[in-house]
């Protein structure tokens, strides 16, 4: 097995030769950041499962191996233009939502396959290594970029924020609503370089201001079956009085991996519905901070995750209540066949002065095979006494007395057993607000349980 110190040394290597290439024209405070950050991550290195918050989930196959960056995005400057372009009949593929869409291919900007459109209301909808070089992105970047995302505490977002370079740039300013869905989409090639495997650490800032109304979509794919590494983070801040919802898919290649962080933070009466569905990628684990930092601040989330073979996936939430009076509703179902592994801690906190909180939390997940697994820890940490709060989680196989009654009606074993599976994700589908997204992502669901 490789030794510990080179792990992260040969990261911390390519680190100076990225900062060393075009790095001059990063504001300070962004060289500041990423250095903080590489250093940050040396000292944490990758995690092993002895650590609490790893005990289920090894990385050793990312580890293990020698990832590095895609030759045209070493450079932390102006984007480069990614190389072999995936076709425009695989974005259409890929893609979840129909509206206007932001393009990425191993973690760069792709003008050519995205489809601006004239943004009313003075949306800006791009890439975040542009935004950076102007003078209203810069500073809103300056404002919140890597100030929530808690790369002090993880190695990964660390790793992402050293080689912070582009990603998606979404700002949308206050009483304005973004009338259809926005989709932001990153494709992975798993392009082999001379060197070996890629990795990509695409990072994206969502600022969703007062009053303010959007719909978003994140989508993570693969274009082929090779394997690669997309290390992602994703910050959101939605202020005062607004409303957001953001649709998270995951549908990466199957012999790829992904480690990504979401971070929100809602500022007072916000509301923000999260959706995640995972479907694809060898080895995935997703860390969900929420943060309701506001009074009157709701925040919905859901999750699907459909596993099979020997897929790992691994969902982490944290839901911190900070304000008092607000509400969090959390669902999550987990469908595993063969000897697939699901894997959900959620944590709940109540601090201090934060009265009046109502907060539930649920995970279940059904087994379709003797040799699926699923481990599910969910807590609480309440600090106030006048709170509201649930939480619970189940696994196991499909009810007998269920299939069963479907049997008594005419059906087969195999459709019965059908109709019951999905019937136990649509159950976190209902959920989703917007009826187009919600009907496209449960045709996802139904081509991936066939």
């Amino acid at each position: 097995m490789t030794d510990v110190a080179d792990r992260t040394e040969r990261y911390v290597a390519d680190f100076e030769a990225f900062a060393q290439n075009g790095a001059s024209g990063a504001p300070e405070w962004l060289r500041e950041i990423r250095e903080g950050a590489i250093a940050r991550f040396a000292e944490l290195g990758f995690p092993t499962m002895k650590q609490e918050e790893w005990r289920f989930t090894s990385v050793a196959p990312i580890a293990d191996q020698r990832f590095m960056l895609p030759l045209a995005h070493r450079s932390p400057g102006p984007p480069g233009t990614p190389l072999g372009l995936p076709a425009p009949s695989d974005i259409e593929r890929l893609c979840v939502g129909a509206g206007p869409r932001i393009v990425f291919v191993d973690g760069r900007h792709a003008p050519t396959l995205s489809t601006p459109e004239d943004l009313a209301g003075g949306v800006r909808a791009g890439s975040l290594a542009v935004a950076l070089r102007t003078d209203a992105g810069g500073e809103l970047a300056r404002v919140h970029l890597a100030r929530h995302a808690r790369w002090r505490d993880s190695a990964f977002a660390a790793l992402n924020t050293a080689f912070l370079a582009d990603g998606a740039f979404v700002h949308v300013p206050a009483d304005v609503t973004l009338e259809r869905p926005l989709e932001v989409v990153f494709l992975s090639t798993g392009r082999v370089g001379s060197d070996g495997p890629v990795v990509s650490h695409p990072r994206s800032l969502i600022v969703v201001e007062r009053g303010a109304r959007a719909t978003l979509v994140e989508t993570y794919a693969g274009v082929s079956q090779g394997v690669y590494w997309t290390n992602a983070v994703t910050e959101v801040v939605v202020g005062e009085g607004a409303w957001a919802e953001l649709y998270r898919v995951q549908r990466e290649g199957p012999h790829s991996f992904q480690v990504a962080t979401t971070h929100s933070r809602q500022e007072r009466d916000s509301y923000l519905g999260l959706h995640v569905v995972t479907l694809g990628a060898a080895l995935a684990r997703l860390d969900i901070n929420a943060v309701l930092d506001g009074p009157g601040a709701e925040l919905i989330l859901n999750g699907l995750y459909l596993l099979g073979g020997a897929q790992h996936a691994d969902h982490h939430t944290v839901i911190d209540h900070a304000q008092p009076h607000c509400a969090s509703h959390e669902f999550f179902n987990g469908v595993l066949a063969e000897r697939a592994h699901g894997v959900f801690n959620g944590r709940i906190i109540v601090r201090p002065g934060a009265q009046r909180t109502d907060s539930k939390q649920t995970n279940n997940n059904l087994l379709l095979s003797t040799e699926a697994r699923a481990d599910s820890q969910p807590q609480l940490e309440i600090y106030a006494d006048d709170v509201k709060c649930t939480h619970g989680s189940t696994v196991g196989p499909i009810d007998q007395m269920q299939l069963y009654y479907l049997r008594s009606r005419g059906l087969s074993p195999d459709a019965a057993r059908s109709i019951l599976t999905y019937g136990f994700g649509a159950e976190i589908l209902d959920r989703m607000r917007h009826a187009e997204l919600r009907d496209r992502l449960d045709h996802l669901v139904r081509a991936r349980l066939s």
